[in-house]
């Protein structure tokens, strides 16, 4: 089974809300996932460490050339876990509202519907 989750991005939708129906999502297809850190309810950015394979990557909320919702590779992927919550650490400095989001995927289910950008 390939979970493919919802759009981030829109204006009307919450993070705190994405993050709990990924969270479901993940929960229905058997896919260990919790909140690592939990930011602001509204508005606040998120971060996805996902675990895929024998190594970590971290994604971080995005906009593509023309404005386009997406995600960007803050590290990965097959970091090691260290080299991601280094990665966190430091964006967790500069945005006090970070969500953090860990997803344990070693089978690869998991996919985000935005586009990933390189």
């Amino acid at each position: 089974m390939v979970v493919v989750v919802g759009s981030i991005m829109s204006e009307r939708l919450k993070a705190e809300l994405w993050v709990q129906a990924q969270l479901r999502l993940c929960d229905i297809a058997a896919v260990p996932a919790m909140v690592l850190r939990r930011g602001e309810g509204e508005a606040g950015a998120i971060l996805v460490k996902l675990r895929e394979g024998g190594g970590w990557t971290v994604l971080a909320q995005a906009s593509g050339p023309e404005g386009a919702s997406g995600w960007m590779r803050g590290i990965g992927p097959g970091a090691m876990e260290a080299d991601a919550e280094a990665y966190i650490a430091r964006h967790l400095k500069r945005d006090p509202d970070l969500w953090v989001l860990e997803i344990d995927d070693p089978k690869g289910q998991y996919r985000l519907a935005e586009k990933i950008f390189s």
